[in-house]
């Protein structure tokens, strides 16, 4: 059997594009992305930007009004007050379960991160934030924490542009997740819920 690879299509080069301008934190929340302007800048058909954006829309990282341009969508600090309230007990249920457990998949981001060069885009940074968040919610096994969680990851990368601020210093953050996963790995149950509480408080109660 012959495999056969397409290239990445023109949509979601421009979805790339733009998620990464988006996530570095480029565009203020509430900026306006005309059709218009978006095919000139990219040298894309408008259909091209209508879908790209549709794609982000749905990934809840832009926000659109019917006859209006899309948005950048804006995670308020009430906002990501009620995000960690809802994330908080996902994330305790996760630590009790994985309590004593090594994850590969999460250390394996936090590798990603930690290699990723000097100047960066804070979206790779983010990416693998996420990627090392999600693989902890994956190993679980349960599929209905995982929808749950999911749920909540557009609002989370949204927030985690905020903490670009708090995190001048990437290593800092590298740190606490070594920290994390840590303690997670060497248990007991008590000792890793509090300091995955203990993490979820520092950087977002600051954003």
């Amino acid at each position: 059997m012959t495999l056969q690879f397409h290239p990445v299509s023109a949509v979601n080069a421009l979805a790339d594009a733009l998620r990464r301008r988006l996530l570095s934190g480029e565009m203020a929340p509430g900026t306006p992305l005309p059709e218009q302007e978006l095919s000139a800048l990219y040298g894309v058909a408008r259909p091209t930007v209508r879908e790209a954006l549709a794609v982000l829309v749905h990934e809840g990282l832009l926000r659109r009004e019917r006859h209006r341009s899309a948005q950048v969508a804006e995670v308020t600090v009430a906002d990501l007050e009620d995000l960690m309230f809802v994330r908080r007990p996902l994330e305790d249920l996760m630590a009790g379960a994985l309590a004593g457990r090594r994850v590969e998949e999460a250390d394996a981001a936090l590798a990603r991160m930690a290699e990723l060069p000097e100047g960066a885009p804070w979206s790779d940074v983010v990416a693998e934030h996420m990627a090392l968040h999600q693989a902890l919610i994956v190993a679980v096994g349960s599929p209905r924490l995982e929808r749950l969680y999911s749920a909540l990851a557009a609002e989370t990368r949204l927030g985690m542009v905020r903490l670009r601020t708090v995190y001048t210093d990437r290593e800092v953050l590298i740190a606490e997740h070594r920290d994390l996963l840590d303690a997670i790995a060497l248990g007991p149950a008590d000792d890793a819920r509090r300091v995955v509480a203990a993490h979820l408080n520092h950087g977002w109660g600051e954003a």
